[in-house]
């Protein structure tokens, strides 16, 4: 129940112009209900609903207090009609003599018509300052979070009322339900940050341990002369380094999870070529943006294809040339990986292949995680071999 100052009896049917100035309370507070829907800024909000209850109510003056900080002092946070240096940085009591101060502890509204001959609250001297007459004060909450009161005051003679008291409680609550989802926005977006720090630490955290494992696969390789442990321990390095440098990709990016194509391949045919420095590869791929369940295996199959290509357009060859393709084509991305070695065996069959080679049967399986074809064909002057890989181009699904 309000706390009432000499409310008017009723006064029965309203005059007409009490009628226009009801409905112009509503249309005000329509509008602000659209207003705390979409803004994103508590500021201008509060702001916004001073200057709307101040013209709402036909007063020149509005505020909006926060609840008490620890020293019994509720901030004068927004506001109109008020001296330079008030909004912002002036303070009220809030204990239960001053009229915010119990509408804010009691938790019912206050109403007060005749501050001068006020005998139950005090008058603040912000507001005796300002020659205000009458004040009304309404608690803002939310499911039993207070924030705050909104209180509107006049320097005229006249009476606040109970329908002035509904109109004051509609902007409350919505500015209560507007704080209240400003809050919870932002515990989202804390878990949210929290999370995204947490892929960032894990994916960080695999690309150590896998180039780790590189490195003890390195040292390996430097104590043992046989050339087949050697090349398997090559290969399977090259497997490692491909996965780490994805990984790598997945937290440096501004997106988590999500790896653009061009970095991810220019880094792993960099890494290729340091470790083949007989041979020229190019790479040339479009910045397409791709998951990690997409990149990872993609990364593997481009790592495997270059490492054979090298082995046929290089090995005992004093130089060789090879070309690495990526791009959208449509509702597919296409990979090609073009060599200029000896081209590929007669009756070359990649199902056949698989079963005796680890390697192929890598590419048959990654193949098929990507849900793609995969073609090995003469290169157009009939030297060397092309591969073309296709698979479902993720923007399109």
């Amino acid at each position: 129940m309000a706390v009432v100052e000499d409310a008017p009896a009723d006064p029965g049917p309203r005059p007409q112009g009490e009628i226009d100035y009801r409905l112009g309370q509503q249309r005000i507070l329509a509008r602000f209900g659209m207003d705390a829907l979409r803004s994103r800024d508590l500021e201008q909000l509060l702001q916004r609903a001073t200057e709307l209850c101040a013209a709402g109510m036909n007063a020149g003056f509005c505020k909006y207090l926060d609840a008490p900080d620890d020293q019994g002092r509720m901030l004068v946070r927004a506001g109109v009609g008020w001296a330079d240096g008030i909004v912002g940085s002036a303070h009220l009591g809030a204990d239960i003599a001053s009229p915010a101060g119990f509408a804010f502890k009691i938790g019912e509204p206050v109403i007060s018509n005749h501050l001068e001959d006020e005998e139950r609250f005090r008058t603040p001297d912000i507001m005796a300052d300002h020659g205000i007459r009458r004040a009304i004060n309404v608690l803002v909450e939310t499911d039993g979070h207070r924030y705050g009161v909104i209180e509107v005051d006049s320097v005229h003679d006249g009476k606040f009322d109970e329908d002035d008291l509904a109109f004051m409680q509609g902007f409350a609550n919505l500015i209560g339900v507007a704080i209240e989802r400003q809050h919870a926005e932002g515990k989202l977006n804390a878990a949210l940050e929290h999370q995204e720090l947490l892929v960032r630490e894990a994916s960080h955290r695999v690309k150590n341990s896998l180039a780790l494992v590189s490195a003890m696969l390195n040292l390996q390789m430097q104590e043992d002369d046989d050339p087949r442990i050697i090349r398997l321990l090559g290969d399977a390095q090259a497997r490692i380094t491909a996965i780490a440098q994805t990984h790598d990709q997945l937290w440096r990016g501004d997106r988590i999870g999500i790896v653009v194509l061009d970095d991810l391949a220019s880094g792993l045919v960099t890494g290729l070529q340091e470790q083949a420095p007989q041979c020229r590869i190019e790479c040339a791929a479009e910045p397409i943006a791709i998951s990690a369940d997409t990149a990872i295996p993609l990364g593997l199959m481009l790592t495997e294809l270059v490492t054979n290509a090298i082995k046929y357009a290089g090995g005992e060859r004093q130089s060789g040339a090879i070309d690495v393709r990526i791009a959208e084509e449509g509702d597919v991305i296409m990979m090609t990986v073009t060599d200029n070695g000896p081209g590929m065996p007669k009756g070359f069959d990649i199902n056949t292949q698989s079963r005796a080679s680890l390697g192929m049967r890598m590419i048959a399986s990654l193949t098929r995680q990507l849900g793609g074809t995969i073609a090995f064909t003469p290169d157009l002057n009939d030297k060397g071999t092309r591969v073309c890989l296709t698979f479902p181009n993720p923007r399109a699904l």
